[in-house]
């Protein structure tokens, strides 16, 4: 019995300063009550208490605390039932008031979360609902800091997880997407091919200048180098005519040389696949005559009759006949010109005498009238007028 009665006070010494020493842990308080009053708080760290006296009620976390909430149905303005998952951040700013303020301050937030959020939905219909969601939580926030403010806790953010129409309504909003993505899809389509099309018509378009401008230059060219070629053609051909026709002039052709070409072109003349019957023209015989005629004559010009040797006609200097006819021509035009002129001159004369016969002069009074001029004799037509 000795032993025991130490002992025991060993363990009550020991059970007392076990509830005497109480250690808080960093972001934590203690609320102490005194024989079930508030007495004080406890910050971080080791504290003595009076046994039996003192007591640690509460422990309040003061960190920013997450706490989820249920799914909730909630009716928008069109009568439309949608479930709200919402999330809200919160922290104990002062303990003393979170401890006695409210008796469960998580539930409270929760309850007046939902009511907050019907009267918020209710306001709004189902578009608004689903695309204002910055607004409500904006507008909710607001209430709950408001309420929460009283009981010692800070409202930080509050968040809409996600906001789930009725399965219809879900189904109806699946197709009318579905339908605007295939808008979308069939403009963006229709208008690359508009794009397509405007960019090809234009492609084609410059081509067909650039071709039709190809052409037309081709065609100039083709122009200009036929006016040349004909140009060039037409300059041989007038030279060649100039030189035959000045060749025949010179040579002074006579009926034997037609009659002797008449009768080279015959053969030509029968010729032909088209030409099944040939006539012999009337002119035949006079042409044979006059083709022996010139033979006659050639034969008396230029040979003996007694068999001496043949003598050839000498040479006509083409160039030069055609530059002595070229002369004479000049000179007959020459004459020509002076001839109508004198004429001109002398019908000029002969109407100013006539239109002075016609309207004679008027005189003035006392004035005597000059004696008539007697007329000149009027030359002949075709007469040459003296020389001045």
């Amino acid at each position: 019995m000795e032993f025991i009665v130490p002992i025991v006070i060993v363990v009550l010494a020991v059970a007392l300063l076990t509830q005497a020493l109480k250690v808080v842990r960093q972001q934590q308080v203690g609320i102490v009550e005194r024989l079930g009053k508030f007495r004080r708080t406890l910050d971080p760290g080791p504290h003595l208490l009076v046994p039996l006296i003192d007591n640690v009620r509460y422990t309040m976390d003061m960190r920013e605390a997450v706490v989820p909430f249920p799914p909730q149905g909630v009716i928008t303005e069109d009568n439309l039932m949608v479930s709200i998952d919402s999330v809200i951040y919160f922290q104990v700013v002062d303990p003393v008031r979170a401890a006695y303020e409210a008796q469960n301050y998580i539930q409270a937030i929760e309850q007046l979360t939902m009511t907050t959020l019907r009267n918020i939905i209710g306001g709004l219909d189902l578009e608004q609902t689903l695309t204002s969601r910055e607004e409500i939580n904006a507008k909710l926030r607001a209430v709950l800091d408001e309420a929460t403010g009283k009981w010692g806790i800070k409202v930080n953010r509050v968040e809409l997880r996600s906001i789930e129409p009725p399965a219809t309504i879900r189904d109806a909003m699946e197709k009318g997407a579905r339908a605007e993505r295939d808008k979308r899809a069939a403009i963006l389509l229709a208008e690359g091919q508009r794009q397509s099309q405007i960019l090809s018509a234009s492609g084609d378009r410059e081509a067909s200048i650039l071709r039709a401008q190809g052409e037309r230059e081709s065609a100039v060219l083709r122009a200009q180098a036929d006016r040349q070629a004909k140009m060039l053609r037409a300059e041989g051909e007038a030279q060649a005519i100039t030189t035959v026709f000045g060749a025949i002039h010179a040579g002074k052709p006579d009926q034997s040389l037609l009659a002797y070409q008449y009768l080279q072109m015959l053969p030509n003349l029968a010729r032909g696949d088209a030409n099944k019957v040939w006539i012999v023209p009337s002119e035949l015989n006079d042409a044979l005559k006059g083709l022996g005629r010139a033979a006659g004559d050639l034969l008396e010009g230029y040979g003996n009759t007694d068999g001496s040797e043949f003598q050839a006609p000498k040479k006509i200097d083409v160039f030069a006949e055609i530059a002595k006819q070229k002369i004479e021509a000049e000179g007959e035009a020459g004459r020509a010109v002076e001839q109508a002129i004198k004429e001109a001159q002398l019908m000029e004369n002969a109407r100013q005498r006539r239109v002075a016969i016609d309207q004679p002069p008027a005189l003035d009074a006392g004035e005597p009238a000059a004696p008539e001029a007697a007329p000149s004799p009027q030359a002949e037509p075709g007469s040459q007028p003296p020389a001045g």
